[in-house]
């Protein structure tokens, strides 16, 4: 498989990866099939995301798809990061190979998750 130098440098040296010991918003997806798991961790102040990481278990592409999102994402409203497209994502990436698309839905996918978390516990 083929992958776009962003693809690669966002897998070999990964943006934002790690755990946020308080957040206050935890997503958690995976994909059953090829085995990938993400989980994203934001720290909101005021519907502000002021710091977001991330875990994920996967391939290269899951990996890239994770790093790129929490560059994306940081000091975004909550209302602008849910905007943020699986397309944004592969085009930030400089493109992903057909059978790895699925990636970048997975990380919107953590990201909604992590959001609607947040929103379910201020109520």
């Amino acid at each position: 498989m083929i992958y776009s130098d962003k693809v690669l440098e966002h897998f070999k040296k990964p943006h934002n990866q790690g755990v946020i010991a308080d957040a206050n918003a935890i997503g958690e997806v995976g994909n059953p099939v090829c085995g990938d798991v993400m989980k994203i961790y934001l720290k909101i102040e005021g519907e502000v995301i002021k710091d977001i990481k991330f875990e994920t278990l996967g391939c290269a592409a899951a990996i890239a798809v994770s790093s790129v999102l929490t560059d994306l994402v940081r000091n975004k409203t909550l209302e602008q990061a849910l905007q943020i497209t699986k397309d944004k994502i592969v085009e930030d990436l400089g493109g992903l190979p057909a059978p790895k698309i699925h990636c970048s839905m997975l990380g919107v996918e953590a990201l909604h998750d992590a959001i609607k978390n947040y929103k379910d516990k201020q109520k």
